[in-house]
């Protein structure tokens, strides 16, 4: 399972990057290999200063070796082995009316002195970040989302989409880090769904990502923006920052396992703003915006 899945991921990471620069059409990806000293390593992929993108990366790793104490203790377990492989997304771009998006797919195995698998899981997800909000866009990104839940389980999408607005959740701001989408993890053998079941439903949200996203980027690239929503987008991202750094299980999973710095924090924006106290205008689009963010929404019909 753990070979076929990292294999599933490069071949998303090359689907994935090479769609993104022919949309920019300026900017190149940069490739990045990299090892870890205690075992693995990943593939790096970031696009900056771009014509649509600022900045992002498409990352993939797949690391073993001995789980540290840290997650011993978070996943109540002795010492053993493990070995995790993930994609993980993140896009900013360039302008406000476009929104961030972020996406990450993964695979993991907990083994014993023996070499034996004593635990496995898939997890990941996909979830929209706008600046300013526009309701077809965010129809789209959920049904996209729905759609490709449904093809395996009816109950996917609903539970999946709660899941996903409790986890981007930035609860020192009473708001959520954006229009959510997809929320999974621990997906894990049951009498209902084998290994291989789980793959697939994983690699079909997989599939259908350039899907969700790239039609909301087509749409609104081109759209003409002022200094001042320029720096909404900013102050916004600086939320963004706070999330990853705060409340982001991957993010303090890379920390504590000695991941790659460069690889973990390639999820922050290039430009952000903290205003002191910044409240938007009554009844405008950014205001609009920051009650969506506090009341999440159902935004199609299960």
């Amino acid at each position: 399972m753990k070979d076929k899945f990292y294999q599933y991921i490069q071949d998303l990471q090359d689907q994935i990057t090479s769609k993104l620069e022919s949309i920019d059409g300026k900017a190149k990806f940069q490739e990045d290999l990299w090892k870890r000293p205690e075992g693995g390593g990943g593939r790096t992929r970031v696009i900056e200063n771009g014509n649509v993108f600022e900045k992002g990366g498409v990352n993939i790793s797949g690391v073993h070796g001995k789980l540290p104490k840290s997650m011993q203790a978070y996943f109540k377990v002795g010492d053993v082995d493990f070995f995790a492989c993930g994609l993980s997304l993140v896009l900013h771009p360039k302008n406000p009316m476009v929104p961030t998006v972020h996406a990450n797919w993964r695979y993991f195995e907990m083994y014993d002195k023996t070499g034996n698998i004593i635990d496995s899981w898939f997890g990941g997800g996909q979830d929209l970040t706008p600046y300013y909000l526009f309701d077809e866009d965010a129809v789209h990104f959920h049904q996209t989302c729905k759609t490709a839940c449904d093809k395996h389980n009816p109950e996917f999408y609903p539970t999946y989409k709660e899941r996903c607005d409790a986890y981007f959740y930035n609860a020192h701001r009473n708001e959520g880090r954006g229009i959510g989408g997809l929320f999974f993890d621990y997906c894990k053998a049951t009498d209902d769904m084998t290994m291989q079941n789980w793959y697939d439903f994983v690699t079909e949200v997989g599939d259908s990502f350039l899907e969700a996203y790239v039609p909301i980027v087509e749409r609104r690239k081109d759209l003409p923006y002022t200094q001042a929503q320029r720096n909404w987008q900013e102050i916004r991202r600086g939320r963004y920052v706070e999330f990853n750094l705060v409340h982001d299980k991957g993010t303090l999973f890379g920390l504590k396992t000695n991941g790659r710095i460069e690889s973990i924090l390639m999820s922050l924006p290039p430009h952000v703003q903290w205003v002191y106290d910044h409240q938007p205008e009554p009844s405008s689009e950014e205001e609009k915006l920051i009650k969506i963010l506090q009341e999440p929404k159902s935004w199609i019909s299960n």
